[in-house]
C-alpha cells in the first residue's frame, strides 16, 4: 500500500521540506525564485515525475509543470495547483529562529513557507512518488502546475493558463492548501473569495511643512480618513452604492453546510488576543461572514513621520492600501468603477485611486461528484472532515475554472493557527504525514469516480 510507503519513507518528506524552506523564494522582492523553481524540478524528477519550467514573458517568474501519464487509466486527469513563492520574512525581530532555518522543534518544522505553501506542495509530490515506487504507475494521469507569483496576486496566472491551456487540461483540481482545525479535522473548502486591492492617495503640497501650518494647509492624512469613513459602517457593511447588487443569497443547502461547520469562538479570540468580533457577531453569523460576506479592510496607512520620538511635521502626501474581499458574481472591474463613483459623488474626487490587483471569486457546487471523492478520502485519513462552502481567503481559483472548466477543491495540511504570513510560521509534521496519505486516497478514489 502507498500509505505504508509514506510511513517508511517519511523522513525524505521532512528533509525535502527543510531544503525548500532553506531556499528563500520571495516574489515581492524577486528573491531566490529561479533557484527555488530549479530545486523543485530536481525534487520532482527524483520522485519519478516529469518536470519542466514554463515561461510566458521575460522577467516573469517561471512556473513548474509536472506530469505522470497513467498506463492503466489514461483518460482521466487530476491536477495539483501549488505555488513556490513565499511572503517576505519581516519583521525579523519577532522570529525565534532564522526565518529560513527549517528548524524542527518537536512536532513542528519552522520557517517561512513551511505551511504556505512548500509543506503542502511536498505532500502532493510524495503521494505521487508513493504510487510510482510501489506500483510503477499512477491510478490516473497526474499533472502539477506550480507558480511563483501567488503571494503577489498571481499577476500572470491567466497568461499561463491561456498559453498552456491544452497542456494543463484536466478533469479536477486539488487546490494549493487546506486548513486543519484545532480538533485536527481537515476543512474542505469548495471555493475562494475574490479580491479588489487598491491604493487611495492624496498629495496636498509640494513638500512636508512645519506642523504649525496645519491651521492653513490641509493635511492629506485627514482627507483620506474622512473618505475612509464613508466606505463602511461600524458593523463592517460596505456603504458604496450597489456594492452587493449581484450577490446571491445562500441556498438552503449552503446554509445547512455553514450551520454544521465548527467554529470555536473562545479559542479563536484567545489565539488573536481579541475581545469581540466585528459587529458583535455570534454563532452562525460569524460562519456566514467568513465564507460568504464581502469585506473592506485597511491593509496599510502611510503618512508623515514614522520614526521614533517626535517630529512636528505636516505631511505633503498620504496613502492607504485597501483590500475588498469579494464573493461570487462580484466583478472586480465593476466594483472598482463603483468605488471611484462613490468617492466622486461624496466630494472626494481629488483622491487618486490606483488598482493593484483584482480577482473574482469561485465556488464548486456541493453536488459535484468530486466533493464526495475528496470528502471520503479526508474522512478515511483524518477520522472526520468538515465541508466549507468557501475559504475566507483569496486565490486565483476563478481563473482555473474559467480556462480549465474543472472543479477545484482545497484540502491540505495547514494547521489553522500555523502563523502563515507571520513570524514563526510552522507546519505540523503529523499533519504533513496524514495529508500525504490523504492525497494518495484522493488519487485512488478519483480514478474510480
Amino acid at each position: 500500500m502507498q500509505e505504508n510507503y509514506v510511513d517508511k519513507n517519511f523522513s525524505g518528506l521532512v528533509s525535502d521540506l527543510q531544503k525548500l524552506i532553506q531556499q528563500p523564494s520571495i516574489s515581492a522582492k524577486n528573491m531566490g525564485l529561479k533557484e527555488c523553481s530549479r530545486l523543485i524540478v530536481s525534487m520532482m524528477k527524483k520522485s519519478g515525475i516529469h518536470a519542466e519550467l514554463l515561461d510566458v514573458k521575460k522577467g516573469v517568474p517561471s512556473a513548474i509543470y509536472g506530469e505522470v501519464k497513467s498506463k492503466q487509466n489514461p483518460g482521466k486527469t487530476l491536477l495539483f495547483y501549488n505555488h513556490y513563492d513565499v511572503q517576505p520574512e519581516e519583521p525579523l525581530e519577532l522570529w525565534d529562529d532564522k526565518p529560513f532555518s527549517g528548524k524542527i522543534k518537536g512536532n513542528k518544522i519552522f520557517g517561512r513557507g513551511s505551511a504556505d505553501d512548500k509543506g503542502e506542495l511536498v505532500t502532493r509530490i510524495k503521494a505521487v512518488e508513493a504510487f510510482l515506487k510501489t506500483t510503477g504507475d499512477v491510478p490516473c494521469n497526474i499533472k502539477f502546475f506550480i507558480e511563483g507569483e501567488e503571494e503577489i496576486g498571481s499577476v500572470h496566472i491567466e497568461d499561463y493558463l491561456k498559453k498552456y491551456q491544452k497542456k494543463l487540461s484536466c478533469d479536477a483540481v486539488i487546490w494549493e492548501f487546506g486548513y486543519v482545525d484545532e480538533k485536527d479535522r481537515p476543512i474542505i473548502s469548495l471555493g475562494m473569495k475574490g479580491l479588489l486591492y487598491v491604493e487611495l492617495s492624496k498629495t496636498e503640497s509640494i513638500r512636508d511643512a512645519h506642523s504649525s501650518l496645519a491651521v492653513i494647509i490641509e493635511n492629506p492624512a485627514w482627507r483620506l480618513i474622512d473618505a475612509l469613513q464613508t466606505l463602511r459602517d461600524k458593523n463592517g457593511k460596505v456603504l458604496i452604492k450597489d456594492w452587493y447588487k449581484e450577490v446571491d443569497q445562500f441556498t438552503k443547502e449552503d446554509l445547512s453546510i455553514i450551520a454544521s461547520e465548527p467554529f470555536d469562538e473562545t479559542s479563536f479570540k484567545k489565539e488573536y488576543g481579541i475581545k469581540k468580533f466585528v459587529g458583535n457577531k455570534k454563532g452562525i453569523a460569524i460562519k456566514k461572514a467568513l465564507v460568504g460576506e464581502p469585506t473592506c479592510n485597511i491593509a496599510g496607512f502611510t503618512s508623515g513621520y514614522e520614526g521614533p520620538g517626535a517630529k512636528t511635521v505636516l505631511p505633503s502626501k498620504a496613502l492607504v492600501k485597501i483590500d475588498f474581499r469579494l464573493v461570487p458574481k462580484m466583478d472586480p472591474t465593476r466594483q472598482l468603477a463603483r468605488l471611484k463613483k462613490h468617492l466622486q459623488e461624496n466630494g472626494f474626487g481629488d483622491i487618486q485611486v490606483t488598482l493593484i490587483h483584482g480577482e473574482a471569486a469561485a465556488r464548486t457546487r456541493l453536488s459535484d461528484p468530486f466533493v464526495k471523492t475528496v470528502k471520503k478520502a479526508a474522512d478515511d485519513s483524518f477520522g472526520k472532515s468538515i465541508l466549507s462552502v468557501s475559504s475566507a481567503g483569496t486565490g486565483p481559483m476563478f481563473s482555473f475554472v474559467k480556462f480549465l472548466h474543472s472543479p477545484c477543491i482545497a484540502v491540505g495540511s495547514t494547521y489553522v493557527f500555523a502563523r502563515i504570513h507571520s513570524p514563526n510560521e510552522f507546519a505540523r509534521i503529523d499533519l504533513l504525514k496524514k495529508t500525504t496519505k490523504c492525497m494518495c486516497k484522493i488519487i485512488r478514489n478519483f480514478a474510480l469516480q
